[in-house]
């Protein structure tokens, strides 16, 4: 009787024990579910922030592609008008040069100047080339022009204007661009010139 009475609190103590291992074991399996849980939320989202982000880097794309396509839906019609006014400045200089008439000379210059204003009106700016440094991103060379009398990679001659398209080179300006003379040519233009001197002083 005496031995059952000292077996019972042990038999408590034990099955304490184990509770209390089972509860601790309860816990840290919960904690761990808790983490796992918490990692799972934050790849999640992550996953959202970047979905959200190139979805944000797709509309201003798509804004900016349908912004393109507004701005440059005339473009193919523009360079095709490009056409008709080169047409008229080449009319407009025989006209001048070779047969000068003051009412046509004034009609071709009316019909070109209301052309380009219009054109202006949609975006359509001339390139200015004359007297400008060579830049090849609006100019296109055509040829080199020796000479003292501008600085080296001056536009000097202007063999068809360019033009810009709000800002997008529609064409580029054919040019002659300046070089430096070369020592030779120097020294027969300095020749020619005392020759020059000389047969106006004989005269």
């Amino acid at each position: 009787m005496k031995d059952e009475q000292r077996d019972e609190p042990a038999q408590e103590e034990s099955e304490n024990t184990d509770s209390a291992k089972a509860s601790s074991a309860e816990t840290a399996s919960e904690t761990e579910s808790v983490e796992e849980l918490k990692q799972s939320l934050s790849e999640a989202n992550d996953k959202y922030i970047r979905l959200y982000a190139d979805f944000e880097n797709y509309k201003k794309i798509a804004a900016r592609n349908r912004e393109d396509l507004l701005k440059y839906a005339n473009e193919d019609l523009m360079v095709d008008i490009l056409t008709v006014i080169d047409h008229l400045e080449l009319a407009l200089q025989h006209v001048t040069d070779d047969a000068p008439s003051d009412s046509l000379t004034e009609g071709v210059n009316l019909t070109l100047k209301e052309l380009k204003s219009v054109l202006e009106k949609h975006g359509l700016v001339e390139i200015s080339a004359l007297g400008k440094p060579f830049d090849p991103a609006v100019h296109h060379a055509m040829s080199q022009i020796e000479t003292e009398e501008t600085d080296e990679n001056t536009v000097v001659k202007e063999f068809r204007k360019g033009y810009i398209l709000r800002d997008r080179v529609l064409r580029a300006a054919m040019v002659g661009v300046s070089k430096k003379q070369a020592a030779s040519d120097k020294e027969k233009q300095s020749v020619n010139k005392e020759q020059e001197v000389s047969t106006e002083e004989n005269n």
